[in-house]
């Protein structure tokens, strides 16, 4: 997203890089990384970090955020979310996944690629368009972005929302009220719906665990 603000602190750093670590070992042609975790859990920082430190190996990591991919533009979501009921159509089905098939399927078979971009300043969305060609790496961030078919590694950020109240108001992307809360309850549960598929978990106290499957 155009004018997405970043926080990137000590502990993004140290998970970030242990991340790197771990795909480093995985390696493979077209890998596929995807992040989700709650608001303010520190997705985009980590997709971030891990796409700047595979620079030092050579590796050409492409972030794309899973923000960009709703269904109903920023302008109107809000107003569309309280108008259809908040519990009922918040979740995994807000995001435009035959969408988000089509951006892995450019990348896998490098080729120039057009997705959507959310500029936060005027809350349009404008268009992007990324040639896949000698993109090695996607890394895909945002709630449910573990949904996406295809990955190869799947991270998860084990907190939620409860926890992560002083980064949303850092980042201060939406106002918070009553019908915000709500809306933060209903992809809380979507969210954690996802956990059982994570191969790497990032704790509560921020140090990254390999998942026993």
């Amino acid at each position: 997203m155009l004018e997405d603000v970043l926080l990137i602190q000590d502990k993004h750093r140290r998970v970030g890089n242990a991340i790197v670590d771990e795909i480093l070992k995985n390696k493979k042609d077209k890998f596929i990384i995807a992040i989700s975790g709650e608001s303010g859990s520190g997705k985009s920082e980590l997709t971030h970090v891990i796409a700047k430190s595979l620079r030092q190996y050579d590796i050409f990591a492409k972030p794309v955020h899973l923000d960009n991919f709703f269904k109903t533009l920023p302008l109107e979501r809000r107003a569309w979310r309280e108008k259809h009921g908040i519990e009922k159509v918040v979740g995994i089905q807000e995001i435009d996944w035959d969408a988000v098939q089509k951006t892995v399927d450019d990348f896998k078979h490098g080729r120039t690629s057009s997705m959507p971009c959310v500029d936060l300043v005027t809350e349009q969305v404008d268009t992007l368009i990324t040639d896949f060609k000698n993109i090695d790496m996607l890394v895909l961030d945002g709630l449910y972005a573990m949904h996406t078919e295809g990955v190869d590694l799947h991270v998860f950020i084990d907190l939620t929302y409860h926890e992560t109240k002083k980064a949303q108001t850092a980042r201060g992307k939406e106002k918070t009220d009553e019908n915000r809360m709500r809306t933060l309850e209903a992809e809380h549960k979507a969210v954690r719906s996802l956990r059982p598929k994570a191969d790497l978990l990032v704790t509560k106290a921020y140090e990254l665990e390999k998942v026993k499957k």
